[in-house]
């Protein structure tokens, strides 16, 4: 029997639940998942393996025009994902207008490569608007399977999975059949306790606060980690901590329990808060926190 494998890149705009699929396709929390926008900063791979195929997922940042230094190589992961990918799956939303990036979605045909059209968030309306949007994402996309589907409630996941080892091409393994992701552990913790920040925080704070793990110890029974908050503002620093440390704690506390839970033994965690008032638009910082240029 061939062996089927590829590169299945998942691209879209904000907020449409590009990683809620991600996971939902992998079978693994690999993306964090919050309301905010941006959430999703690098690109990030989930692997699944089968004895005739190999499904290598990409989640990437929502499609936006950049703003600084950080948000260019945002799009830098999304740039990369299109020119590598063997499938593309394009992901919106019951409430997205067809419209909204005609740009970018023409890119997008004229790649030559199989899409996806994936219609999220279907649980969160009728049947006949679903229809409609079906019917006018076909005049748009002409080329493109279109499936609507709810990542949150796993419903219709698999029938996108069966169309995707339908028309994935044969190829070796890419990676060791036991491999989950293409990411570290220190990469894993800072994006723990960076979705604890943007689930607490509200206005520009999430936004301007990046974390490091300094330090990462581990042992069979307990790992020590020892993580630095930056933000850009001495006033976020101290948004951040909160009176006499609670919110600080309160993160620290959360993203401990997440981390037992994904590493399945006990953390130790320590966290600080720093200032860097340029971090988004210093290329050398960028570059130390793991962004590519």
């Amino acid at each position: 029997m061939p062996h089927k494998s590829g590169f299945v890149n998942i691209i879209g705009n904000p907020n449409v639940g590009k990683s809620t699929l991600m996971n939902a396709l992998v079978g693994e929390k690999i993306s964090i998942i919050t309301k905010k926008a941006q959430t999703t900063r690098h690109r990030i791979m989930g692997i699944v393996n089968g004895e005739d195929f190999q499904i290598v997922y990409s989640d990437t940042p929502g499609v936006l025009k950049p703003a600084y230094k950080l948000q260019e190589s945002m799009m830098k992961y999304v740039e990369s994902a299109l020119d590598d990918a063997d499938v593309i799956l394009y992901i919106t939303d019951v409430y997205e207008s067809p419209n909204k990036n005609q740009e970018f979605l023409d890119k997008i045909q004229n790649l030559g490569v199989p899409v996806i059209l994936v219609i999220n968030k279907v649980d969160l309306t009728t049947q006949e608007k679903v229809t409609e949007k079906v019917e006018l994402w076909s005049t748009l996309m002409p080329k493109a399977r279109i499936l609507p589907v709810s990542a949150l409630h796993n419903f219709n996941c698999d029938g996108l999975i069966s169309i995707i080892k339908e028309i994935l091409p044969e190829g070796p393994e890419y990676f060791s059949k036991e491999t989950l992701t293409d990411k570290t552990m220190r990469f894993f913790a800072s994006e723990i306790i960076r979705e604890k920040i943007l689930l607490h925080y509200q206005k520009e704070i999430p936004y301007s606060v990046e974390v490091e793990i300094e330090e990462y110890k581990e042992s069979p029974k307990l790992d020590s980690i020892r993580a630095v908050i930056y933000v850009s503002r001495e006033s976020q620093k101290a948004i951040v901590i909160g009176h006499e440390g609670k919110m600080l704690k309160w993160v620290g506390i959360e993203s401990r329990l997440d981390l037992e839970k994904f590493l399945d033994k006990k953390v130790f965690l320590e966290l600080y808060v720093k200032v860097d008032p340029d971090w988004r638009d210093n290329d050398s910082k960028l570059k130390r926190f793991g962004y590519s240029h």
